[in-house]
């Protein structure tokens, strides 16, 4: 799979998450509000049921109290009475229970007031028939009664209470109306997140399951990769190591099939310095023939002296020559003889001991303390990691850095040179920093190539060090670079396993 179609699986994928958490966080918050809705709907109608029970409640004890007054009347029989007086005294509680159910309602408050004064009346009726029987005037109480019956008392009492009644029921059936829209709205909420959370998670599902079918084929083309990793490798490694072999043994070659020529061009060339005083000898005495003006005996003469200045020319240009040849011989040797010990080098085994780098670099210190002497400079250890390497390839690397530090310092300046090493992750890293003059961050790649070097070329070398440091470094399992700018001094980093396990010439491995 492509790492754009990987990008936009994963993308998919949050989106489809996301996706699913906000279709759950609605439906939750919907499903919560009509539950809450609908059950305030529910409370309202059974607030209603409520009123209804009450004004029935009332009004049932207002029949008792009648009730039982006409039975006391007729049979003087205390019981009734008993009956009576409680009917009566249950009356104004009945009441204001009942005014208290109907607060909300503008129109039931107005069928209450109306009520209320009803009622008050019909209980001093009561009151006034009680007093009758007990002053011995039965007559009186129940012509009272039948007065109370044919009055509009009663008759009032019973149309405002169905009036109310009347008013409950149809905000009962308003409120049921609503209670159930509550629930039927809930319930679309309900099913509808419901199956939109199942179509979410049968799309997760799916590509879970897809996900986990790519992942068992990986897996299975990882242990088909792994059956013949360990195979693949050594046939690689044998590769490399036979190219690597090869290139050596060129270079080699080619390094000595060089040499034997510039050997024959240099004889050659001293020849050629060794014949340039007879040669201008013989001028000078051919041009004294031809003129006739200088005896034979000029030939043993200084040939300075004797020679005309066309001659002086010739003779001046032919020696700058042979210089100029002497000297591009001289470093086309010193470039033949890097690149045999370069080679001689890379086939070097190396033999990882256990190393006290500060010990180590004390001792390179030392070597070089003249140099740091004549350059006036000063250079600092900080504490260092010991390591497991090999040690004359560690001496070879900072060998040269520490030299290059001290070449390259600033003129006129005091040299301040440190090298500091810390661990990470299995691996020591070795800092060396220089206040010197620094190199052009367009050059930190060039000067870790062979036979390059950048800046002013003042000082001498053939620009293998760098490339000869970075490669012993890589064979060591290790990284380098550099940080540096123009006047503002370097600072190169050595990264080295701390644990170096030499096999086989070419692997390398950590153990931390």
């Amino acid at each position: 799979m492509t790492p754009d179609a990987k990008r936009r699986r994963a993308l998919g994928q949050t989106l489809l998450l996301a996706a699913g958490f906000l279709v759950l966080v609605a439906v939750s918050t919907a499903s919560t509000l009509l539950v809450d809705k609908s059950s305030k709907d529910n409370g309202w109608v059974l607030h209603t049921i409520e009123v209804e029970n009450q004004t029935n409640a009332l009004l049932l004890e207002v029949r008792r109290a009648e009730s039982a007054a006409r039975g006391y009347l007729l049979t003087s029989d205390a019981v009734f009475l008993r009956d009576h007086e409680e009917a009566v005294a249950a009356i104004v509680p009945e009441l204001n229970k009942l005014e208290e159910l109907t607060r909300d309602n503008p129109a039931q408050r107005a069928n209450l007031k109306r009520l209320r004064v009803a009622i008050e009346t019909r209980l001093e009726e009561f009151s006034q028939e009680m007093d009758f029987v007990k002053h011995g005037e039965p007559v009186s109480a129940t012509a009272l009664v039948r007065e109370a019956a044919a009055g509009d008392t009663t008759t009032t009492i019973r149309a405002v209470a169905e009036a109310m009644r009347a008013q409950e029921d149809r905000l009962f059936d308003l409120r049921v109306a609503n209670a159930e829209r509550s629930q039927r709205r809930a319930s679309i909420v309900t099913i509808a997140g419901s199956g939109l959370v199942i179509v979410l998670a049968a799309i997760s599902m799916f590509l879970l399951r897809r996900s986990a079918r790519e992942r068992d084929d990986a897996e299975v083309r990882l242990r088909d990769a792994n059956l013949n990793l360990e195979a693949i490798v050594d046939e690689r490694t044998a590769d490399l190591r036979e190219a690597n072999d090869e290139i050596q043994r060129f270079a080699y070659i080619v390094g000595h099939d060089l040499r034997s020529p510039l050997v024959n061009i240099m004889g050659f060339t001293s020849e050629l310095e060794a014949l340039r005083g007879n040669i201008f000898r013989r001028i000078t005495a051919l041009r004294g023939a031809a003129a006739m003006t200088a005896p034979v005996a000029a030939m043993a003469k200084d040939t300075k002296a004797s020679l005309e200045d066309d001659d002086k020319q010739l003779s001046q240009d032919f020696s700058e020559a042979l210089t100029f040849i002497k000297s591009s011989i001289a470093k086309m040797d010193r470039l033949i003889t890097a690149i045999l010990s370069l080679t001689r080098e890379g086939r070097r085994q190396f033999e990882p001991v256990r190393i006290d780098m500060r010990e180590l670099i004390e001792a390179i210190v030392a070597t070089l303390a003249h140099q740091a002497a004549e350059a006036q400079a000063e250079i600092s250890l900080a504490p260092l990691p010991q390591i497991e390497s090999d040690r004359l390839a560690l001496e070879q690397i900072f060998s040269n850095l520490i030299d290059n530090a001290i070449k390259y310092l600033k003129p006129g300046v005091a040299g301040q040179i440190s090298i500091r090493g810390r661990t990470k992750l299995g691996f020591a890293v070795f800092e060396i920093v220089d206040n010197g003059r620094g190199i052009d961050p367009k050059d930190h790649r060039r000067i870790f190539e062979l036979f390059r070097r950048a800046g002013v070329q003042d000082k001498p070398g053939q620009g293998i060090g760098l490339a000869h440091v970075r490669a012993l470094v890589r064979r060591l399992g290790g990284t380098m670079s550099v940080s540096s700018e123009l006047g503002s001094g370097s600072t190169f980093v050595v990264t080295l396993p701390i644990n170096w396990k030499f096999e086989r010439g070419y692997r390398w491995n950590t153990q931390s």
